[in-house]
């Protein structure tokens, strides 16, 4: 089945505190953008991708593309006010049936393993929503109160959120919801289960300056 990369990037990292988009900022002299592509270049030689950048940057990627030669099987989209948005408008770029991972951009580190156990699960249940274990202690807060929630019972979800096409494409032709934080929510809004699978801890998500210190250090201790 063809295999589609929706790659979102089209937030412009101002918790980065830079004025450089964050997914063009440089990790082991590679844009971040460029490791995000590589991993689905390992797991998949004919993975096709849809790139979602801001509007005012669509060629901002043009020198990771050319890097990597994929020029003929990337197209580059504009994003939108949300990430809904920004999905949508790359999912409408998918006219066949497929497996289609949408994964952040800046996400750099994800593993093509990781990528390859997506791909198994969606196959057999039409979604894999990789996430975590909390590591964390945490409590909930409400109405003035706050309790302690068993941290084993919380999951950090990352990316890629893999489906079916039959499956996500449908999720996002409905209206856009304020509950609607990742694709597997908007999933779920049309009457869809989704399937968890276990992430990596080391697939993080570049927000904020000392993220990107903690992915050098990966990058380097995996060396």
């Amino acid at each position: 089945m063809k295999k589609i990369a929706v790659i979102t990037a089209g937030g412009i990292g101002n918790r980065m505190g830079v004025n450089t988009p964050k997914q063009f900022l440089l990790l082991a002299g590679k844009p971040l953008l460029w490791h995000s592509f590589q991993a689905f270049l390992t797991a998949f030689t004919d993975i096709e991708f849809i790139l979602v950048l801001p509007a005012h940057h669509l060629d901002g990627a043009d020198a990771v593309i050319a890097d990597l030669q994929i020029g003929n099987k990337t197209t580059i989209v504009a994003g939108g006010v949300t990430r809904f948005h920004s999905v949508q408008n790359g999912l409408k770029k998918i006219l066949e049936p497929a497996v289609i991972f949408v994964h952040d951009g800046v996400r750099c580190l994800v593993s093509s393993h990781l990528i390859k156990q997506c791909y198994e699960q969606a196959l057999l249940t039409g979604s894999a929503i990789p996430a975590v274990i909390s590591t964390d202690s945490i409590r909930l807060q409400q109405n003035g109160y706050c309790s302690s929630v068993d941290r084993n019972l919380i999951h950090i979800i990352q990316t890629p959120q893999t489906f079916l096409s039959e499956i996500l494409l449908p999720a996002f032709e409905q209206d856009y919801a304020d509950s609607f934080t990742d694709e597997a929510t908007a999933v779920e809004a049309v009457g869809k289960k989704v399937t968890l699978i276990d992430g990596d801890y080391n697939n993080i998500k570049i927000t904020r300056p000392i993220d990107l210190l903690v992915a050098e250090k990966i990058l380097a201790d995996k060396r």
